[in-house]
């Protein structure tokens, strides 16, 4: 298993790459630290050309360092490689990357500045989070201080909307591979059963919890038997007041899936997951739209 981890010198590069390293350890995989500068200009002027090589052999020479240096602070037990790669889109170039080592996850760090351990997104993180073509782990801020060396469970949002059962499958094989706890969460916002909707808040809670153990069974049936797995149903005014109830420890990550308007194979954060990003501070995974 290959991870692609995003880098920059910033609070956010260092997160991403604390995340990397949990991961790591957790699905015993190899890391990739990436920068991503922009390519020489072409057909600079002649007179002006010298000057564009030498900020570009600068500009080179500064990631080779940061690189090098955050490479430094992981553990000799993780593989590690560092790259340079060069797009005019960082976004666009971490995808191109991703693609072209196969990568199996990307790594990202949010934009840094929010609420300590609340998730904000950048440009660059909000433009990967809706068109990458693989599953996309983001670090809150602070992770790299605060965070966990090891994975200790798996939460994955399980919807009802067709289109789950990529995410549904990838946690099930996530969990198997680091020998992890699994548990399905389903989450119900009585704002969005009442007072416009027709569907009644108790019957929507019965739903949600007939969902849950119709998913328990699902997951037990491919699991090895005695595979820790559960199931939570969670309800809250808002998305982000049921998914807070939840108990959340160190070391926990949640697993969600793409919103129904993924192209398929592609990752784009949906309204659902975007609240429960907000709402967590904990590493988020988002898994691309399956072709179902």
């Amino acid at each position: 298993m290959k991870l692609l981890v995003a880098y920059i010198a910033t609070s956010g590069g260092d997160d991403a790459v604390a995340l990397g390293a949990c991961l790591a350890r957790t699905f015993d995989a190899e890391l990739e630290l990436c920068i991503v500068i922009p390519p020489e200009p072409e057909g600079a002027d002649p007179n002006e050309q010298v000057s564009v090589e030498r900020l570009s052999e600068a500009l080179d020479s500064a990631a080779r360092r940061w690189l090098d240096a955050a490479a430094a602070k992981l553990p000799d037990d993780i593989e590690t490689t560092t790259t340079i790669a060069e797009h005019a889109n960082p976004g666009e170039g971490l995808i191109v990357q991703a693609r072209r080592t196969s990568a199996d996850m990307l790594v990202i760090g949010g934009a840094g500045g929010g609420i300590r351990g609340r998730h904000t997104l950048g440009t660059v993180v909000n433009d990967i989070l809706h068109s990458a073509p693989i599953p996309v782990a983001v670090a809150p801020p602070g992770f790299a201080h605060l965070g966990a060396d090891e994975v200790r469970e798996i939460s994955v949002a399980i919807g009802s909307r067709p289109g789950t059962q990529l995410l549904f499958q990838t946690a099930l094989r996530s969990g198997v591979r680091a020998q992890r706890p699994i548990r399905l969460i389903s989450l119900v916002a009585v704002d969005d059963v009442q007072p416009w909707r027709t569907e009644p808040e108790e019957r929507a809670l019965d739903s949600a919890r007939e969902h849950a153990r119709r998913s328990l069974e699902a997951a037990r049936e491919q699991l090895p038997q005695d595979f820790p797995v559960s199931s939570a149903v969670a309800q809250g005014s808002t998305i982000e007041e049921a998914v807070g109830s939840l108990d959340w420890q160190d070391g926990d990550v949640v697993m969600v899936g793409s919103s129904r308007l993924a192209a398929p194979n592609t990752l784009f954060l949906g309204t659902t997951a975007a609240k429960i990003l907000r709402a967590v501070s904990v590493p988020m995974i988002v898994v691309p739209k399956g072709t179902e």
